[in-house]
């Protein structure tokens, strides 16, 4: 036997109060994110890996946190390699505040839902989480609905993504701890200005580029972050060639490297340490010497 006709649960006037329902409470109990897409640059379609990710774009955006008694996830690791934070949270958002707050204003979005891979910024705690799963079937079609999105989320580590938001307390975490190039310059007749690419042509015509992170008048240091060449292989800056930007040209004395990302790794500490007890000069020092 058939549904009766005569009731539905379809009746899209009351699909509208169910969502506008919804969209207050979330609005009431909600937290005020900030929603980055993530912009693909150059995916590795074997690995499946975009290391040069962008992040340009930012909308604010209420979301309701499901996690009422902390953050989930294994917490706080203390292991003999550091400490790992292994923050999780769950989001759930409108699907129409959502598409009118993001959707809507993104020319670069080409999808019609959040996608994993892009990052919630969270004011309250002041962490970057990383979505790893969008569930849209949660609630389970109540009034033959689907008002939300569920966003299963993991703290984010940066991996010198370009963070270009105009929040400044995201983009800060670009400047303080991105892979820095550290030029000394004779001079600089205008200064350098922060945000800004700066360029450097080599005799073959291949260019270096960065992002400039710092500038120092004091001492003509300059800070680039983000950088690349035009023939996609490896380079270094040169002495003794100029490098320009918009507003200024100097050329470079000495480059040095800051790697913030590899500043507490201890591979030196233990290299020194191993030297004391372990003997290289013998074929196999791990075992029987006659080996």
């Amino acid at each position: 036997m058939a549904t009766n006709h005569y009731f539905s649960q379809k009746v899209r006037s009351e699909q509208d109060l169910y969502e506008d329902i919804i969209i207050e409470s979330l609005k009431i109990y909600g937290q005020d994110v900030y929603y980055l897409p993530r912009d693909i640059i150059n995916e590795d379609r074997i690995l499946g890996d975009d290391v040069p990710s962008r992040f340009n774009s930012s909308y604010k955006i209420e979301m309701y946190i499901e996690n009422v008694e902390g953050f989930d996830g294994e917490g706080d690791l203390f292991t003999k390699f550091g400490v790992e934070i292994r923050d999780q949270a769950t989001f759930v958002v409108s699907r129409k505040r959502w598409a009118n707050s993001v959707a809507r204003y993104d020319n670069e979005l080409s999808s019609v839902r959040p996608l994993e891979g892009d990052l919630i910024y969270l004011p309250l705690s002041n962490k970057l989480f990383q979505i790893m799963q969008v569930e849209h079937e949660q609630p389970f079609y109540q009034l033959s609905n689907l008002p939300t999105y569920k966003l299963r989320t993991e703290l984010f580590e940066y991996n010198d993504e370009d963070l270009d938001t105009g929040i400044d307390a995201i983009d800060v975490i670009e400047r303080a701890h991105a892979y820095e190039y550290l030029l000394t310059l004779d001079s600089a007749s205008n200064g350098f200005i922060i945000g800004e690419t700066a360029t450097q042509t080599f005799s073959t015509g291949v260019t270096m580029q960065g992002e400039i992170s710092k500038w120092s008048d004091s001492d003509n240091i300059l800070g680039l972050i983000h950088v690349g060449a035009s023939d996609g292989l490896y380079h270094e800056f040169t002495t003794t060639l100029q490098i320009s930007s918009l507003t200024s040209v100097a050329t470079v004395t000495a480059v040095t490297e800051d790697n913030q990302i590899s500043a507490n790794e201890q591979n030196d500490d233990f290299n020194t340490i191993g030297d004391s007890f372990l003997d290289f000069t013998e074929s196999n020092p791990f075992g029987d010497p006659s080996e």
